[in-house]
C-alpha cells in the first residue's frame, strides 16, 4: 500500500492534462477503499480474539498461568492500538493518498503542532507515526489526549478505541484477581 501511495503522489506532481489526473484520482480511490477494507477486516479479527479469550477464560481453557493470559491481553491491545492509528490515518484529512492536498479546514484531528504561529510548522503534515502516538495515548489515557478530535466520526473512533480498552483492561484484572483468589494469594 505505501508503494502505490508513493507511485500516486509522484504521479500527481508530474500531472498536467485531464487524463492524467483522472487516472491519478481512480488510483487513490481504489487504495483507499482497499485501506479500509484491510484496516476493518483486522478490527474484526482483533475483536473476535478478544472474544476468544473472553470465551476461553470463562469456560476454563485458557491455561493455569497469569503470564499466558497477560501476553495474550497484551497482543491483543498493541493490535488493538496499531490498529486504531491506521483507522485515525485513513480517515483524517481522506488518508494518505489525499496528503497534502486536503486543506487543514477539513482534519479529523488538531495536532499540537498545526496550532504553532511559526511559518516553518505552518504546513506540517501528521505522519503515520504521530497517529500512533495519537492511538497509544488514547489506550493508556483516562483523559483527552494532547490531540483533539475535530469531525464526529474522529470523535467516535476515539471513543470506540477506549471502549474497546476499557474492556480488556477490566477482563485482565478481573480474572487476575480471580486467579489470585483461586491460588489463595490475598488482593490488598
Amino acid at each position: 500500500m505505501s508503494v502505490v501511495t508513493a507511485w500516486t503522489q509522484a504521479e500527481a506532481r508530474k500531472a498536467v492534462e485531464d487524463h492524467q489526473w483522472h487516472a491519478i484520482r481512480q488510483f487513490r480511490v481504489l487504495i483507499r477503499r482497499t485501506a479500509l477494507v484491510m484496516t476493518g477486516v483486522i478490527s474484526v479479527m482483533n475483536c473476535g480474539s478478544l472474544v476468544l479469550l473472553v470465551r476461553a477464560l470463562l469456560e476454563g481453557h485458557a491455561g493455569n498461568s497469569g503470564t499466558t493470559l497477560l501476553i495474550d491481553a497484551l497482543n491483543i491491545w498493541v493490535t488493538n492500538v496499531i490498529v486504531f492509528a491506521l483507522w485515525f490515518w485513513s480517515t483524517d484529512r481522506g488518508g494518505p493518498p489525499t496528503c497534502g492536498l486536503v486543506k487543514r479546514a477539513h482534519a479529523d484531528f488538531l495536532f499540537p503542532q498545526m496550532t504553532l504561529p511559526d511559518r516553518e510548522i505552518r504546513d506540517w503534515l501528521p505522519g503515520f507515526i504521530d497517529y500512533v502516538f495519537l492511538a497509544f495515548t488514547n489506550a493508556t489515557a483516562f483523559s483527552p489526549t494532547d490531540t483533539l478530535p475535530l469531525s464526529q466520526r474522529a470523535k467516535l473512533l476515539m471513543m470506540a478505541e477506549r471502549i474497546f480498552t476499557s474492556g480488556l483492561l477490566l477482563r485482565c484484572q478481573a480474572l487476575l484477581a480471580e486467579k489470585s483468589v483461586a491460588a489463595g494469594v490475598q488482593i490488598p
